[in-house]
Formats: C-alpha cells, structure tokens, sequence
C-alpha cells in the first residue's frame, strides 16, 4: 500500500484497489498528477481491511478479476457494512452480464480499462459532481424527480422504475435524466450525445455517425427497464430527430 502526501488538492480521496502492479501504478500516478490523494492496494482483503478501517474515503476504484477477494466481493462487504462511498468498476472484463451485476450490487459505473485515462477521469468527475457537488443548497425537487412510475434520484445516479432500480451505467443515467428534465419536449440526438461526450466531440461514420451511438444507448435504456415492466414505453422516439421522455404527471410529494 502507498499513499500520497503532496497533491495540489487533499480534499478529495481515492482508494484504488487492483491486484496488476503495472496498470495500479500508472492509474494512481495519473490520479495523483490530477490533483486527488490516492490510497492503493494489490488486493481485496488489504483494500477491504482498510475500508472497513476508520480511514474516509471519496471514492473506490475497484478491479473485479483478484484472486482471493475479488472485487465483487468487495462491493458486496462494504455495502453491508452500510458504506456508502461510491464505487466504479476498472476491470479487463467486458460482459455485459458482469456490468449488470456490478450495478446491481451498488456500483455507480463500470469502465474497461482498455479506455483511456481522460475517460476514466470524465466518470470520475462525474460521480464525484453527483456525490459532492452542492446539494445541501439544492431543493427536493432538484435532486429527486418523481413522474408517474419513475423516481429519478440525481443525488446517487439512481433511477427506480416501480419501486425497483434499473441498473443504468452513468452515462445511461445521464441520459435518461436529461430526456426526464425536458419529458414532453423532443430532444435531438446530438443533445444526448453532447450530455456523454461533450459538444462538439466526433465519432461514428459521417458527420452524423453520432446518432448510431445514441440509438445504441436508447435501445440498452430500453432494455433495462422492459426487464422490469415489459409494457414500459415512457421513451418514445421520432425518427430523424431523437428521442422524448413522454409527458407525465409529476409527483411533488
């Protein structure tokens, strides 16, 4: 275990924990260079002694594949033991069913490390934004939105469709909360598009190769709230344009 001293910015901890030296190291020295005091462990039982410590920290990075403890091992022991922190998955495994699991299991994210250290640090930026990013001096009705079956929980990127979550990544969750915060207004693909990846970022075949991505995120959305409600159609889409939240009626209480 190594734990820097001398960053431009204390306030804000990481615990990385990943039994690949090589990749731990380069990841903690990028994260340190970024400004965030990091604490890393080479497995899951040093990393979850120290959670389960007194020791605070902002954020866990978590690999998933460590022999002994793996890391949804880890997940699963915080969690009971009413930790709270956030946690992103940094992990070789590309499944779709170990995403899903993660997520399930209280994970805000779930990242290939295959991906670059400027997206890892975007998911960073997000989660830490949604965890500490002035919500005391928010309103109810800015951190939680409740429209029909929906209960939309920006405070812990959280969304439950019938009272049961849906296990959406971040970058779905921000989606989803942006077609929520305009339901009833058509929004376009490039908007959605922009709400991941920033505007004016490029990808996909053509000028507008973007829009595959999106309709690519849509259907994933879909598909995750249909294995909850099978009827569910809240997000409807208009060819050529992009997609609505479809207009309901909002809870305050």
């Amino acid at each position: 275990m190594t734990q820097d001293a001398n960053t431009r910015d204390l306030d804000i901890h990481v615990t990385v924990i990943d039994d690949d030296a090589m990749f731990r190291e380069s990841l903690c020295r990028n994260l340190r260079s970024s400004g965030f005091r990091v604490t890393d462990f080479g497995s899951g039982e040093s990393g979850l002694e120290f959670l389960l410590g007194d020791e605070q920290t902002d954020l866990i990075v978590l690999d998933w594949k460590m022999p002994g403890l793996n890391g949804l091992d880890v997940l699963q022991r915080i969690r009971e033991a009413k930790i709270e922190v956030p946690v992103i998955f940094l992990t070789v495994l590309t499944d779709q069913i170990y995403e899903e699991s993660a997520l399930l299991h209280g994970a805000v994210d779930f990242v290939e490390k295959s991906r670059s250290f400027a997206i890892v640090m975007k998911r960073i930026e997000l989660i830490l934004a949604g965890s500490k990013g002035g919500t005391r001096d928010q309103s109810e009705a800015d951190v939680r939105v409740r429209i029909g079956d929906l209960d939309l929980r920006r405070d812990m990127h959280r969304v439950y469709w019938k009272q049961q979550e849906v296990p959406l990544t971040l970058n779905e969750f921000l989606m989803v909360d942006h077609l929520v915060g305009c339901q009833g207004k058509n929004v376009r693909y490039r908007d959605l598009y922009d709400v991941i990846h920033g505007k004016g970022f490029a990808a996909g075949a053509g000028a507008e190769g973007y829009r595959a991505n999106v309709r690519a995120f849509i259907k994933r959305i879909r598909e995750k709230f249909k294995a909850l409600d099978p009827d569910f159609a809240d997000i409807e889409n208009f060819p050529g344009y992009g997609y609505r939240w479809r207009q309901g009626e909002e809870d305050g209480g």
